[in-house]
């Protein structure tokens, strides 16, 4: 795991910011961060109100890959996905929480984060997603990973949980319950996890934090 900065004194930070180097501590100890309940209602309600009002047809099959590399895998998984751009109220409001979070991160942490991008998920009942890992190591695209919950009254014994892995022999694993407002973070090369099937409809939102790696003409991330 990547060596990071000490973490600066806390001098009367905000609820987010508090939230924000809650964040940025638990990822310079252990490379992941679980925190139930953690968005402000102001931003978790509009959230969820969007994604709940979403046409059918806004959402697409997930699959495996990027562009050329992409492929349909129903054995890997089976959930669908809306990409944010920030033309709703809620998207923009949620990528400009992002934004604020990856420059705290780059402050604190000196991370070098350079990009976000983002999707609504939505697992129907049954649907999963087998272990994985969000970036392959050596690649240095996606840097960090982010997760929040959108689902009210989720219950246990529903399913639908994060499995988090601590590496690849791990084969218990960290399950966090898709509960509204619970934020993940985890560094994208070092942890695999999978998506357990639930009992109902699934919603959350994820995102990855990205290095510039464009050479030689190639952009990427891709704009």
């Amino acid at each position: 795991m990547p060596n990071f900065p000490s973490a600066l004194a806390d001098s009367g930070r905000t609820g987010e910011e508090t939230l924000f180097a809650r964040i940025a501590g638990d990822i310079r100890e252990s490379g992941y961060s679980i925190n139930p309940l953690a968005l402000e209602p102001q931003l978790l309600q509009p959230l969820m109100q969007h994604v709940q009002a979403m046409a059918p047809d806004m959402f697409a099959r997930a699959g495996t890959g990027r562009q050329r590399d992409h492929v349909l895998n129903d054995f890997v998984r089976r959930d669908e996905i809306c990409w944010i751009s920030g033309d709703s109220t809620a998207g923009a409001a949620w990528l400009d929480w992002a934004g604020r979070l990856r420059q705290f991160l780059n402050r604190e942490l000196l991370l070098g984060l350079f990009s976000f991008e983002s999707h609504f998920a939505h697992y129907g009942p049954g649907d999963f997603y087998r272990r994985h890992y969000d970036a392959f190591r050596g690649e240095a695209n996606r840097m960090l990973s982010l997760v929040a919950y959108l689902n009210p009254h989720w219950q246990t014994g529903e399913g639908g949980e994060l499995v988090l892995y601590r590496d690849g022999e791990d084969q218990e694993g960290i399950r966090v319950l898709p509960t509204p407002g619970t934020l993940v973070a985890f560094l994208s090369e070092e942890f695999p996890h999978e998506v357990l099937p639930a009992e109902r409809d699934r919603y959350s939102v994820a995102g990855w934090f990205r290095l510039n790696t464009s050479v030689s003409g190639r952009v990427d991330p891709p704009r």
